[in-house]
């Protein structure tokens, strides 16, 4: 039994080196694909912008998606409680950039668990144009990334485009170790599915639709109850005859989180929303973490050479991931690469954890996931 186990551990950590090594190779030959000459195709834009409460770095975040290089577009901002504290910023970021075209909305009768679709529905009800772009409030724009976004409208058989995003941590460990996951294990496990499978979701902080090919699903309205709502939207229009397409962009999460509760609670909801959306292949992704895999191989042959050269080769594969996400992607901090084993065991942890329930906490609330993806409350906040 011990020979088989060794084996079965032997054989997990040789696949997952494998795909570790795929990965970098996606990451260290990644170009922006979809990259596309916008010329004269400059179609007037209503960015949606859903808020609840003060993300880290939320007046400069809202800042950069009015100084767009973009000829005409609008800015819904909103916020479904009007004493939200973010009204605040929001109203003086506005009166910063008189000439924008800008508006606040403050409405929450919208009735859905998901309270951001809900916020979504109210934004779109005062959308002026055609084309609809969803970003987060966490979210920060170069002054082309809504050119990058757009451009790949230009196909009439585009009916959404989302877009790639790397995280820029603020204030302390837990952020960074937050930024670690998103730039050192999703993101590159988002290339590597670019390379096996059509795109056919939305990644939920920067995303766009086409306003027929939202109101042919049954707009907003029809994902109010589901925790996946970035999945379902790109996954309805595919099923439209469409097609779901990438920017030519990268934008920027500006990543807070304020303990490793939240980290934890958070990481804990997005792998439960996978698992929820895509059963089989979340329960396959654990073939991706192999610091585990060589750590279990360590201990399985008692401390070998062979199994500290397991561990030896599994840290350099997630190194040099890292570090080449750095580079690739022109991170502005250099990721603490001795923070590795730490971030991928918590990997490891919450994978485990979310096979042992369906619950999830958002904000202010919490929820039982059901198998078909809706939200059911259990303490409802605002």
């Amino acid at each position: 039994m011990l020979t088989l186990l060794r084996l079965i551990l032997w054989g997990g950590f040789f696949g997952s080196a494998v795909y570790s090594v795929f990965a970098l190779f996606r990451v260290v030959t990644f170009r922006r694909a979809g990259r596309k000459d916008a010329g004269a195709f400059r179609p007037s834009v209503t960015i949606a912008k859903p808020i609840c409460g003060m993300d880290a770095g939320l007046e400069e975040n809202l800042r950069s998606f009015l100084h767009q290089d973009y000829p005409e577009y609008q800015v819904v901002f909103g916020v479904r409680d009007p004493a939200d504290p973010a009204v605040e910023t929001i109203r003086r970021v506005m009166d910063a950039s008189p000439g924008s075209d800008t508006v606040l909305v403050s409405d929450r009768c919208v009735d859905g668990t998901n309270r951001k679709v809900c916020n979504l529905v109210s934004i779109v009800r005062r959308a002026k144009h055609d084309i609809i772009v969803i970003a987060d409030s966490d979210i920060r724009f170069d002054p082309g990334s809504l050119s990058g976004v757009v451009a790949p409208f230009q196909d009439e058989a585009v009916g959404a485009v989302t877009c790639l995003h790397v995280a820029d941590p603020v204030k302390g460990v837990p952020s960074k170790l937050g930024a670690m996951f998103i730039n050192g294990e999703f993101l590159p496990a988002i290339l590597v599915a670019l390379a096996l499978e059509p795109l056919t979701y939305c990644f939920g902080p920067t995303m766009a639709v086409r306003r027929s090919a939202l109101l042919a699903i049954g707009g907003f309205e029809a994902l109010a109850g589901h925790v996946a709502d970035d999945y379902l939207l790109g996954n309805l229009i595919t099923r439209l005859g469409l097609k779901v397409e990438l920017a030519s962009c990268v934008v920027t999460n500006i990543l807070y989180e304020p303990s490793l509760r939240s980290l934890f609670l958070h990481e804990l909801r997005w792998a439960r929303t996978i698992r929820t959306v895509r059963p089989i292949g979340y329960a396959a992704s654990v073939i991706s973490m192999v610091t585990p895999w060589a750590l279990a191989v360590l201990l399985a042959t008692g401390f070998t050479p062979a199994g500290w050269l397991a561990v030896v080769a599994a840290l350099g594969l997630r190194a040099g991931i890292h570090l080449a996400v750095k580079a690739r992607f022109r991170l502005r901090q250099t990721p603490e690469l001795w923070w590795i084993p730490f971030r991928d065991l918590l990997s490891f942890f919450v994978y485990c954890s979310s096979h042992a329930g369906r619950r999830v906490h958002w904000r202010a609330n919490r929820f039982t996931v059901s198998a078909d993806g809706h939200l059911h409350p259990e303490e409802v906040g605002t």
